[in-house]
């Protein structure tokens, strides 16, 4: 197998990988049995790609990712508007991706980037569509499904078999509950589940977890209760929170994100 790689050592790639000569893979990457490398790919140092994965198009691994089998990273969007162009996918450091998972890369019409930050896990058969901006910390569970242009901020769990609408914008510290279907967008640190998805309160196990101390627990109730059940119009419930509530971080990243939503926000 004669393939020029970055530093690689070829003895961690199996001789039946099909690795394209113009691939980029830097030191320490492995390459399971039957996994396929596409030309423009470009794999940080430490990464391990398991058996019978398929790695295509303009596509880029940070370092450490751990790939399973039969994984797809960056096929052609399943969108009727794409046109070939050169479009990216973009996945950061530490991420694991299980089996059968699919990302795809981004479009013309949406930035031409699909991009995932690190530590990340994406478990079985979840699908990231085209343009979807995912932050750090994240878990997409097994079977969920992101629509084109969706936006997942930082540590959010997203359960299983959860679709999420396109366009929608998935606050930092959301959980969404097993088979929810997400149509609005979910404010941070709020728990939200149904068909269509509804507010049950903050994610109060998530914060605790991160040991949040009760101040800043206090305040986003607070900012729960004046924005969701005050029964205000939005703009005054914002601005009551500004004058009540005390603006530590988190209150400012939830008030932040409702006055910036375009699609509305989950209730």
């Amino acid at each position: 197998m004669n393939v020029m790689l970055k530093g690689v050592q070829m003895g961690k790639i199996h001789a039946t990988a099909l690795v394209s000569p113009q691939a980029e893979l830097d030191t320490d990457v492995e390459v399971g049995p039957y996994s396929i490398i596409g030309p423009k790919v470009k794999i940080g140092k430490g990464t391990r790609i398991k058996t019978h994965v398929v790695i295509d198009g303009n596509t880029t691994l940070g370092e450490d990712n751990t790939v399973f089998q039969f994984a797809t990273i960056g096929s052609i969007p399943q969108d009727l508007k794409y046109k070939g162009e050169d479009s990216q996918l973009i996945l950061g450091s530490h991420n694991t991706v299980r089996e059968f998972a699919s990302l795809n890369p981004g479009t013309e019409g949406g930035g031409m980037v699909t991009r995932l930050g690190d530590h990340n896990l994406l478990m079985m058969y979840c699908h990231i569509a085209h343009d979807c901006i995912i932050g750090n910390y994240n878990v997409i569970a097994n079977g969920a499904t992101l629509g084109g242009h969706v936006v997942v901020e930082d540590y959010a769990i997203v359960g299983g078999l959860v679709g999420i609408h396109q366009f929608v914008k998935i606050g930092t510290g959301v959980i969404l509950g097993a088979g929810s279907m997400v149509s609005k967008d979910v404010a941070p640190y709020c728990n939200a589940t149904g068909d269509r998805a509804r507010l049950r309160g903050l994610n109060l196990e998530g914060l605790k977890r991160k040991k949040f101390s009760k101040e800043r627990i206090e305040a986003l109730k607070k900012t729960y209760r004046i924005v969701f059940q005050s029964g205000l119009r939005t703009k005054d419930a914002l601005e009551r929170v500004l004058r009540e509530v005390p603006q530590t971080i988190e209150v400012k990243q939830v008030v932040d994100f409702i006055a910036g939503s375009k699609r509305g926000i989950c209730r």
